[in-house]
């Protein structure tokens, strides 16, 4: 791209940003994140499915509206990335997209908002601070994102075996710090909650892909085929080949 030359010079802009500037297809992108949530009944949909995986007529409930008109609002939400979804038989299951952007996006809302994820309402008021060890009081935010970045290294990596032990000492964390501020900031235990990432992603491939189960297996952390489909039947009630078809 040839610089531009500006009418007025006030000192060197940075040619990066005339760059960036002309790819407005990023900047198309970025504004149809932000008008999905411009209805504030959209945003209500994408809150409730940061904290649950609920399927349209759980939604309709909650929302108190027809399922027609929560299907209307959650396929906007799923084109743009935001939320995603899995078939269990004839039900299907929504829940926010594992994505930075999804986590931004919730953030910010709760933010504006000035409110508190359910996750965290139990340890304390403030979104700001959880509670690390029995007698130590509150501790700041950098702790929380210490383990969001523990949470998304071991969702990057959920086809190795990755102990307590290894992560405690990659992030200068105490392992029962870890383990007590993992189960505070997600709901979940360390195990559980990559164990749900894991069948969540195993399904998608079977739903996908044409990877054998062995090969899926291995993606998703399992050396033994059989003790995948043990584990995936035991969380979707159904073998793996069963629900492929």
């Amino acid at each position: 791209m040839d610089r531009i030359e500006l009418p007025h010079h006030h000192g060197k802009e940075p040619e990066i940003v005339q760059e960036q500037l002309q790819n407005t297809s990023d900047f198309k992108a970025v504004a149809e994140v932000f008008r999905q949530l411009s209805d504030p009944t959209r945003i209500r949909v994408f809150w409730l499915l940061c904290h649950c995986e609920e399927c349209v007529i759980n939604i309709s409930a909650l929302m108190e509206m027809s399922s027609p008109a929560v299907s209307h609002h959650l396929r906007p939400l799923k084109n743009s990335g935001l939320i995603l979804s899995r078939r269990v038989g004839k039900e299907v299951y929504y829940r926010a997209a594992d994505t930075e952007q999804s986590r931004l996006l919730h953030q910010m809302i709760e933010q504006v908002m000035e409110i508190t994820c359910p996750q965290k309402r139990a340890v304390g008021p403030s979104l700001c601070r959880v509670r690390l060890e029995p007698d130590s009081g509150e501790y700041q935010l950098e702790q929380m994102e210490t383990i969001r970045r523990v949470h998304d290294y071991m969702v990057a990596h959920m086809d190795q075996k990755i102990t307590i032990e290894a992560l405690s000492k990659q992030y200068l964390i105490n392992p029962t710090t870890l383990k007590e501020t993992f189960k505070a900031v997600y709901g979940m235990s360390v195990a559980a909650h990559i164990k749900k990432h894991r069948m969540n992603r195993a399904a998608e491939l079977l739903r996908e892909t044409d990877l054998s189960i062995a090969e899926i297996a291995r993606t998703v952390g399992y050396n033994s085929q059989s003790r995948f489909t043990t584990a995936f039947k035991a969380f979707f009630q159904v073998l793996p080949k069963e629900f492929r078809k």
